[in-house]
């Protein structure tokens, strides 16, 4: 088979070494053992990143493991809600226009897969004047993500822009992938008929494998003899963690039950001050960790906890990647997100409530507390099994390789 060339174009995509996102890296790595040649097209700054790359110029190419990023050069931004951020993106797209091509090889196929998407209009002129395939990757969707989370309004001039370039994305793909298993859905109401293929996110085994001691300064802090619901991520407002306090304020009086939230966010302060305001002895927070002492963390766990808002948009289908380190830790999952065909329903390793509600919630930790120490593991397995069958990188990337086959067969 001969070598082929992918451009994947997303302003968020990290390494190992700077942090989230990981989803391209690893993909990246399983395409190349497919005889592909991936380059990686991300910006020098993101407020997900721990670790900012060393980028000098407007352009910059650097090897990882591998894998062949260039970043673009970008107006740094404090936080996520940084209106700098928004000058980021529009530096971003416009600088996508004038890339150093005769650095870069000759794409077969170019992905992008933005979050704003104004990237788009760049990545169609690119492929349009090679002449190759452009694939839409869809992780969130934008603008509706923010109309429903932020709070913005449909008819807002950035909102309307936003949407314009949703709009040409869906018309000018030749077929679009998305994480979110009913993005189909989402098109249908659009009123859009196109390809659609669904390329969940996932876990790399091997990394996985490589697990490091958590430090005392955290280990020390988590007793073990208590009942340990844990949280590990962001801790933002999408996560709607305040449904945890007010849970973890409802089970007060068990006094063997500990929350504890690992994590930095723009929520952590708020958090915490509720939880100081109702005098709660029974929730620990603690910083962020490295990547690879997750496992170790979540082995202290009795029961994993993610929640998202109670949002119409969720109906589409959700894919955090923390879903997957919870379920390849073995851990039995709750999950307060109302959302159909989400993995922890599909794999059978976890309670689901749809009823977003601190006392829904808390009655469920309850279930667990009060569930059989086999059965716990016995739910948890599940979860370890399905993430190992139908979630690993090398299985997604053997999924991208067909679509990329079915949709330039001329080359094969």
């Amino acid at each position: 088979m001969d070598l082929k060339n992918i451009w994947i174009i997303n302003e968020y995509a990290g390494s190992p070494y700077h942090g989230m996102e990981f989803r391209h890296f690893y993909l990246s790595k399983e395409l190349q053992k497919l005889g592909y040649n991936v380059v990686i097209i991300s910006a020098s700054h993101s407020h997900l990143f721990k670790k900012l790359p060393n980028v000098s110029n407007t352009f910059n190419l650097q090897e990882i493991e591998g894998v062949n990023y260039l970043w673009i050069k970008v107006p740094s931004y404090p936080s996520s809600h940084s209106k700098k951020r928004v000058l980021k993106w529009f530096v971003f797209t416009f600088r996508l226009f004038s890339l150093p091509i005769k650095k870069l090889p000759k794409p077969d196929v170019i992905i992008v897969s933005p979050m704003q998407t104004m990237p788009i209009y760049p990545a169609f002129k690119w492929a349009k004047k090679w002449n190759v395939p452009l694939l839409f990757e869809v992780k969130d969707i934008w603008p509706l993500s923010i109309i429903e989370l932020g709070g913005y309004s449909p008819k807002h001039p950035f909102i309307q822009l936003l949407k314009y370039f949703e709009k040409m994305a869906i018309q000018k793909s030749d077929a679009i992938v998305s994480v979110l298993p009913n993005y189909q859905q989402y098109l249908k109401d659009e009123g859009w008929s196109k390809n659609f293929y669904y390329i969940p996110n996932g876990v790399d085994i091997d990394e996985l494998k490589k697990i490091e001691d958590l430090n005392n300064s955290i280990k020390n802090q988590i007793p073990q003899n208590k009942f340990i619901v844990g949280y590990a991520g962001t801790i933002g407002t999408a996560n709607a963690l305040e449904n945890i306090i007010e849970a973890s304020r409802l089970l007060k009086e068990h006094k063997d039950l500990l929350f504890v939230l690992v994590g930095e966010g723009d929520k952590k302060q708020e958090l915490q001050d509720l939880a100081q305001k109702y005098q709660l002895d029974n929730i620990l927070f603690l910083p962020a960790i490295p990547k690879r002492q997750v496992q170790s963390l979540l082995s202290l766990f009795d029961v994993c906890y993610i929640g998202l808002q109670n949002k119409e948009l969720f109906k589409y289908g959700i894919s955090p990647n923390k879903i997957f380190d919870y379920m390849y830790a073995a851990k039995p999952i709750l999950l307060a997100v109302n959302s159909p065909n989400n993995p922890v329903s599909l794999a059978q390793c976890g309670i689901c409530i749809n009823d977003i509600t601190p006392e829904n919630i808390a009655k469920a930790i309850l279930d667990f507390y009060q569930m059989p120490e086999n059965q716990r593991k016995e739910i948890g397995s599940r979860g370890k099994e399905y993430v190992i069958k139908h979630h690993t990188f090398e299985a997604l990337a053997k999924k991208y390789d067909e679509l990329i086959k079915s949709i330039i067969p001329n080359k094969y």
